[in-house]
């Protein structure tokens, strides 16, 4: 999805939840996220947080001198062009609250006018949740239901979901919303247009950080 020119490098956190679904693997995850951004964001561009709940987004927006886009708030952006009622597909019933807070951060809490309504895909296992055949199907379903609802554009949530919407949208009858698609466009939009970075804040002493993340805060 990226354009002619982007270059992509993905980078993995070395700590934290294989799957997150509590704010404590929230918060986990946030701390993995600056801690990651702070050893890889040299000589990039932007970044694209690659976590569903954007977790530590704003605290990385206050350390970094480049633009960080988080996944789910660039595709309801996305999302937001192709009509005012919106209808999200996320996976896993145990995330269920976390989601709500997100969209709810983002102006789309549960019964607002803008959302037309929000389906979640339980999944018994990991191997499930990446099984096209064990997906596709119920993605199809859940999305059909959300345009029957209103829904003039449906967001999939979940970064393992990367490219299920260009593979499916023959099959549904309202755009499919690909959040890290929608991330990186908005990345290359932000960069094209000459990114200002905030006021950094003031400089501060951390104990028992890694070396890069210390260096962020007394840079700050």
């Amino acid at each position: 999805m990226a354009a002619p020119g982007t270059v992509v490098t993905a980078v993995t956190a070395t700590f934290g939840m294989d799957i997150v679904f509590s704010h404590a693997g929230d918060a986990i995850a946030a701390h993995a996220v600056l801690d990651t951004l702070a050893k890889h964001h040299h000589g990039c561009d932007a970044a694209i947080l690659a976590i569903s709940f954007d977790s530590g987004l704003l605290a990385a927006r206050e350390l970094l001198p480049i633009p960080v886009l988080g996944m789910t708030e660039s595709a309801l952006l996305a999302a937001a062009q192709h009509g005012r009622r919106i209808g999200i597909i996320s996976f896993g019933e145990v995330s269920r609250g976390l989601y709500h807070e997100v969209f709810t951060r983002y102006g789309v809490p549960p019964l607002h006018p803008t959302l037309a309504g929000i389906r979640v895909i339980d999944i018994a296992s990991t191997a499930d949740y990446l099984s096209a055949d064990k997906m596709d199907a119920r993605i199809i379903a859940a999305a059909d239901a959300l345009a029957s609802e209103g829904a003039q554009a449906v967001v999939i949530c979940g970064a393992a979901m990367a490219g299920v919407a260009r593979r499916l949208q023959p099959a549904i009858s309202v755009p499919l919303i690909d959040c890290i698609a929608s991330a990186v466009t908005r990345a290359e939009a932000m960069v094209a247009a000459g990114f200002q970075r905030p006021p950094r804040l003031r400089p501060a002493q951390t104990v028992g950080l890694s070396v890069e993340l210390a260096a962020l805060f007394e840079q700050s």
